[in-house]
């Protein structure tokens, strides 16, 4: 029998935690794929933060460093620093880089850091008990805002992606999302591109990746995807946001 799809070897064969209908998984099997195909394996270093991903070192078959909550950009620039030479990576949720992270990548983008980072935005906090994230949209329900999130109270969601665009060090910035299969596979060319303007010496990339979070939103997976569609993409466009020539 013909084999019409194996499971790229970068990923570790061992049972995801996620729940049901989270698309981390995904985005997981979308970096080591890209990995892969651009014969990288031997030369990744993935840098892992506390969230939802914080086992990503357990499932992605290169050498990982444990990095402390929202510090992920300030490990892989000393990786990227001592090792030149490879590719280095963090993995990122919304309640991790765009709160308590803020600084450490913000400044990794305006020094133009040679590093790449994979941004997960659903809107929440996953991990924790589904907290008001600073990417929670106006009139959300979260634990911490079970009457929706108030603009005159807590202010607006961050738009990463358009906010680190203005950054000269950053050379390549694209929001996608997982919602439908055209999506993941303009997600892969995103990932992909990020990491070939890091090996090609430009700076700074970041790909931010709408996903979704049933468990938190109180959805089925159906009902996620359908809400992400129809609440996150109007707030957050997709799109390039910066290429460096």
């Amino acid at each position: 029998m013909a084999v019409v799809f194996k499971k790229t070897p970068l990923i570790c064969d061992v049972p995801f935690h996620y729940c049901p209908g989270c698309t981390h998984g995904i985005a997981h099997r979308l970096v080591a794929e890209c990995i892969e195909e651009m014969g990288l394996q031997d030369k990744a270093i993935s840098v892992v933060p506390v969230g939802c991903a914080v086992f990503a070192y357990k499932y992605f078959n290169v050498d990982s460093f444990q990095a402390s909550h929202g510090r992920a950009p300030a490990v892989a620039t000393g990786a990227k620093r001592v090792h030149p030479d490879k590719l280095v990576f963090t993995y990122q949720g919304d309640g991790d880089l765009a709160s308590i992270g803020t600084a450490e990548i913000v400044h990794a983008a305006a020094r133009g850091e040679k590093i790449t980072t994979i941004f997960i935005n659903n809107a929440i906090y996953g991990m924790t008990g589904g907290q008001m994230a600073p990417t929670t949209l106006v009139g959300q329900k979260t634990t911490t805002s079970p009457f929706g999130r108030d603009e005159v109270h807590c202010g607006y969601p961050v738009r990463i992606s358009e906010m680190l665009s203005t950054l000269d060090g950053a050379a390549y910035i694209e929001r996608v999302s997982l919602h439908d299969v055209p999506n993941i596979n303009k997600a892969k060319k995103a990932i992909r591109k990020a990491f070939e303007t890091q090996i090609a010496g430009k700076g700074f990339s970041l790909v931010e990746i709408l996903s979704t979070c049933p468990t938190n939103w109180g959805l089925s997976p159906v009902e996620a995807i359908k809400w992400l569609k129809d609440n996150m993409i109007p707030y957050y466009p997709l799109g390039v946001f910066k290429e460096a020539k």
